[in-house]
């Protein structure tokens, strides 16, 4: 996995109310993956930031002005320099373009009362050249912490809050970032504190530390699972028998885990991998809600088409016709509308 995703497996697994044992998870990749990335050329840009340098000539062959730069399909976040020429051009030499509704940024326009200017290279190839943080929007929701200490070249790391995350998640931890390919279910430290029977209506489920836990997270005791629907202090009020599990009883000491730990696609989308001490903050990327709801109603489709061997048509004669989900295209238009970029394309 190489660009993130717009929604997780586990969206799209809930949304389909399907069964830890009764779906492939490869299945909800591919259609999730595949969701994204037709939401990228719907669009016509991409709703993850991405960490780097981009060059442009100067003259831009689509030059108005000797004094505005239009970055076309590289919008822009943030500048962490800028330079024509060789030259570096100063942070109050110059704005990013709309200021009254940016990011994305779609132009940097030189500072008519400063003193730079764009050119003075050896030839117009590669003469402006900008460092930053590209894309549409980097916004960010607290997803938990580190569980452990994460060295620069490890793949995994476990982490306190698993219902936070999903796979096909952007996350951030100091200046790197990484993708989510896969979780698996790790000890939480604590254990049951009473025995628990093997009825559906016992829904509390006493802990050492109810503060341990989250809402929405799934656990595992012995070979049931449980989502935790609420924390009252130290007592977890579950759904018994998740995810296709059966009901079962448990006895007082056995051991809760939850599925926090992390198979990660490090240095992803330009960063550079990095160590992080344990109890580190971790921030997850989140998309417009709109990029995101379409992503799950397009894997969703996918995922149920392909289970029909796209088979799927209602009438019969003049008036059969194919049905995948008919509130799609009125979905994309809205996407479209909100997000999509209309403008500034070039015409090859």
């Amino acid at each position: 996995m190489t660009e993130p995703w717009y929604a997780t497996r586990e969206d799209v697994k809930s949304a389909l109310d399907s069964k830890e044992t009764a779906r492939n998870d490869a299945q909800v990749d591919r259609a999730v993956a595949s969701a994204s990335r037709g939401i990228d050329a719907l669009c016509h840009r991409r709703f993850y930031p991405w960490t780097g340098s981009r060059s442009f000539p100067w003259p831009d062959p689509q030059m108005g002005t000797s004094y505005r730069l239009w970055l076309d399909d590289n919008e822009l976040i943030a500048v962490t320099a800028l330079q024509s020429g060789g030259v570096a051009i100063a942070a109050d030499q110059y704005f990013l373009e709309p200021a009254n509704s940016g990011p994305p940024f779609t132009r940097i326009e030189l500072d008519l009362a400063g003193s730079a200017s764009f050119g003075g290279g050896a030839t117009a190839q590669r003469d402006i050249e900008i460092s930053g943080l590209f894309g549409y929007r980097a916004d960010e929701s607290p997803a938990g912490a580190l569980a452990g200490a994460l060295d620069g070249t490890a793949g995994t790391v476990a982490v306190t809050n698993s219902a936070a995350v999903g796979v096909g998640s952007l996350l951030r931890v100091g200046s790197e970032r990484l993708i989510v390919t896969g979780k698996t279910m790790t000890p939480t430290g604590q254990t049951l504190q009473a025995d628990v029977d093997a009825r559906a209506s016992t829904a509390a489920i006493p802990v050492a530390n109810g503060a341990a836990f989250a809402e929405g997270e799934t656990v595992l005791v012995d070979a049931e699972r449980m989502r935790i629907l609420d924390v009252a202090g130290n007592t977890l009020i579950v759904k018994r028998a998740w995810d296709g599990s059966a009901l079962a009883a448990h006895t007082t000491g056995a051991v809760i885990y939850a599925p926090r730990t992390l198979t990660l696609e490090r240095a992803a989308v330009g960063t550079t991998a990095a160590s992080h001490a344990n109890g580190a903050a971790l921030f997850r990327h989140d998309p417009p809600a709109l990029v995101r709801e379409l992503c799950i109603a397009e894997a969703l489709v996918a995922v149920l088409r392909e289970g029909a061997g796209y088979a799927t048509r209602t009438g019969s004669g003049d008036n059969a016709r194919e049905t995948y989900g008919g509130g799609l295209p009125d979905l994309r238009e809205q996407v479209y509308t909100a997000h999509g970029r209309k403008v500034r394309k070039r015409v090859i």
